[in-house]
């Protein structure tokens, strides 16, 4: 009997004690170890894995993902003693370092990660990376549980492009290209629209400067109207009460009477000549005016269409410039197409070409054990008709007609027979001479004219049953049969 030893495990350890006395394996941080008893130190520290899984995505476009995992087997507890007894049972003996553990940890997560990636799109990864990383995280630890193993930290790094398949790059440049597009289309509509404000600003100024200009010299010309106006009346007035005073002056007499009307016709001239003179004034005054209205028009209608013509080659520029870039967009999005139409047509082929192959090896495989199978049956046949060859004494005849009983051909013989003879209906017709046939004549003479007299009496019914099965007419010379009704 040996001396028992009390065993200590370190701070990142548990032992693992089998033997005597324990029925399959006992975990303890410390331990007296007694004889037929075998200690193991497990390392339950976890360890950083780093790998780069290649995987596909549902649009069939590879790429790699960079991961980080940081397994071990969890610290002893009442919750996962079970996981650590399978850990114990099935990693002891191996080196967490080793490539045997690594392979083991890389398969799993490998594994994981392409079916949930195949299952997405490039979309879905992208933009769900905290979800995808979730379900890698959950659907690999489901599978780690079977070896006592635990995820501490899963850390699944920025997607990269696989060569040859630069995805990535493609939607960075695109993204890129979008941004620089938007702002240049946001500069050029600022642009135009400064632009067209100043425009509009000059030309209100210019409008309204030229409207007050009208109408304060529309108010000046009424004003000096109005004034000559009141000086004609008072000037008017002014004679007439002259004219007054003068008639009452010379109204005695004839010669200040004629006077009186020669002035009387003056004052009327002078009035008239100076209504005249001031509607000449108003006619000159009013066509100045109206110059001026469509000078101020013809100026208006001028920066309005200078201002339209503008904002309207500004508009087709932007267009011109949106629909050359939607044509490259549109050319760029055909080219994308026609390179995902070619791969998809070249993985059909390629599917096609297995499944023909496949259809073909199972048809030859099929055709190889029919042949096997007649093959068999054949030697089965021929040891069976041997032997019963060998008990008839190699009798050829018996054995054709014991195969032919044991088969049924004589059955079927006779059940052929008698369809072929169903339904037949014979006609028997009797033909006789008017004196029986027979002839009173004898010797050698005698028989020969029986023998032909014989012949031309067996023709009518031959011919005639000839006629009924098939229709067909003896020729005329030799013979006219009646026609049945």
């Amino acid at each position: 009997m040996g001396i028992p030893r009390y065993i200590v495990a370190g701070p990142s350890e548990m032992l693992a004690i089998t033997g005597n006395g324990i029925s399959e394996i006992l975990l303890k941080k410390k331990h007296f170890l007694w004889p037929l008893q075998k200690c193991t130190r497990l390392d339950i520290s976890p360890v950083n894995y780093s790998f780069q899984v290649q995987a596909m995505s549902a649009e069939k476009l590879p790429f790699y993902l960079p991961a980080v995992f940081t397994i071990g087997p969890k610290v002893l507890d009442e919750t996962n003693y079970e996981s650590l007894i399978k850990y114990a049972k099935l990693m002891s003996n191996s080196d967490k370092q080793s490539t045997h553990i690594q392979d083991l940890v890389k398969g799993v997560i490998e594994g994981e990660t392409r079916v949930l990636a195949a299952s997405m799109t490039m979309e879905q990864i992208f933009k769900g990376t905290k979800e995808f990383k979730q379900e890698v995280f959950d659907k690999v630890q489901l599978e780690l549980n079977q070896f006592g193993l635990y995820i501490y930290n899963a850390n699944v790094k920025q997607l990269v492009d696989v060569p040859g398949h630069e995805y990535f790059s493609y939607l960075g440049q695109k993204t890129q290209m979008e941004a620089a597009n938007q702002a240049k289309i946001d500069v050029a509509e600022a642009r135009m629209k400064g632009e067209i404000g100043a425009k509009l600003r000059d030309g209100e100024t210019k409008q309204n400067a030229a409207m007050i200009d009208a109408e304060t010299f529309i108010i000046s010309t009424k004003r000096q109207g109005e004034g000559k106006k009141e000086e004609v009346r008072v000037n008017t007035e002014v004679k007439i009460f002259q004219n007054q005073r003068e008639a009452e002056v010379v109204e005695a007499t004839a010669f200040l009477a004629k006077k009186k009307a020669g002035w009387s016709q003056t004052a009327r001239l002078a009035e008239v000549e100076a209504e005249k003179a001031v509607a000449i004034r108003e006619a000159e005054l009013q066509m100045e005016v109206e110059k001026k209205k469509a000078f101020v028009e013809t100026a208006k209608l001028k920066a309005e269409l200078l201002t339209k013509a503008t904002v309207e080659y500004d508009i087709k520029v932007q267009e011109a410039n949106s629909e050359l870039y939607k044509r490259q967009k549109e050319a760029e999005a055909a080219l994308f197409e026609s390179q995902k139409k070619a791969e998809a047509q070249k993985a059909n082929a390629d599917a096609e070409l297995y499944t023909r192959q496949q259809a073909a090896n199972s048809e030859l495989y099929a055709k190889q054990k029919e042949a096997e199978g007649v093959a068999t049956i054949g030697k089965a046949q021929a040891i069976y008709l041997g032997s019963i060859l060998k008990e008839l004494n190699h009798n050829y005849t018996a054995l054709r007609d014991y195969l032919m009983i044991n088969n049924g051909m004589y059955k079927e013989i006779a059940q052929l027979n008698a369809e072929a003879v169903n339904g037949m209906q014979p006609k028997i017709s009797i033909w006789s001479g008017a004196n029986g046939g027979e002839s009173n004549s004898g010797g050698e003479g005698g028989s020969g004219l029986k023998d032909v007299a014989a012949l031309y009496r067996m023709m009518p019914p031959l011919l005639e049953t000839v006629q009924e099965q098939t229709g067909m007419q003896p020729p005329a010379w030799l013979a006219t049969l009646p026609h049945h009704k």
